[in-house]
């Protein structure tokens, strides 16, 4: 059974098993103190329909990526507060009372069809001082369809330099990603510049997901979306 704690001391072992990912992505960032991940898919389907099935982790997470070997132990109670969790199973009786569970995250904003952030140390980062926070963001495209933005920032203190431990993170969170999108019918890949060094006050919105992009003749084939970005006090901003 594969778990959380492989996938990230190997990240070797993404590259081998991953197909090709229909989405920009990148460690848009790292150093001793922290690293940034980011990934950015379009997806034909309305906002309300990606988040319908955002919300439901069991049905579109990697089950390799769980600690029961089992995504449908996954629930997420979309509210302020709620629990990103995971169930263990009673090893000898499915019916009988769990042996344990995991709290994988904690929802500190949300926002149907909107936005949703959690807090929480993914995987084998739970044994370690560290702390992370997922933005997911979903904005309507004008021509139809939506863009699933998803940013990771993870810092604190780990027992492994971040810059080993942020290539597999990195494709942990793409494959779920990329699986998400095949559940919902198919994603294609977006233009999304990913800046190597930047910082939060250098965004055009200090605290944000980076805007999105995609072709167009107004800059020479790149426009920027039309978006409400997230603000550094996890409020949209724009409204």
């Amino acid at each position: 059974m594969k778990r959380f704690a492989i996938a990230f001391a190997l990240p070797i072992a993404f590259g081998a098993a991953a197909a090709p990912l229909p989405a920009a992505a990148s460690v848009a960032q790292v150093s001793q103190n922290g690293f940034v991940v980011r990934h950015v898919i379009d997806v034909s389907t309305s906002a309300e329909e990606t988040w319908a099935l955002l919300i439901k982790p069991s049905v579109w997470w990697d089950s390799d990526h769980t600690w029961s070997g089992e995504a449908a132990n996954l629930s997420l109670d979309a509210r302020a507060g709620g629990c990103f969790c995971e169930i263990l199973p009673n090893a000898s009786s499915p019916k009988g009372a769990p042996r344990g569970s995991v709290e994988h995250m904690r929802v500190v904003y949300i926002e149907r069809p909107r936005a949703v952030r959690l807090v929480g140390a993914l995987g084998p980062l739970q044994a370690d001082a560290a702390i992370g926070t997922l933005t997911i963001q979903l904005n309507p495209k004008a021509k139809g369809g939506t863009q699933v933005l998803l940013e990771y920032v993870v810092g604190g203190f780990t027992r492994t330099p971040f810059e080993k431990l942020a290539p597999g993170v990195d494709g942990m969170l793409g494959q779920q990603v990329r699986r998400l999108g095949e559940k919902l019918g198919g994603s294609f890949a977006a233009a999304f510049p990913l800046p190597e060094q930047e910082t939060a006050a250098e965004m055009a919105v200090p605290g944000a997901v980076p805007e999105p992009v995609e072709a167009g003749p107004a800059t020479g084939g790149v426009v920027p979306l039309a978006q409400e970005p997230l603000s550094a006090d996890g409020m949209i901003v724009g409204r």
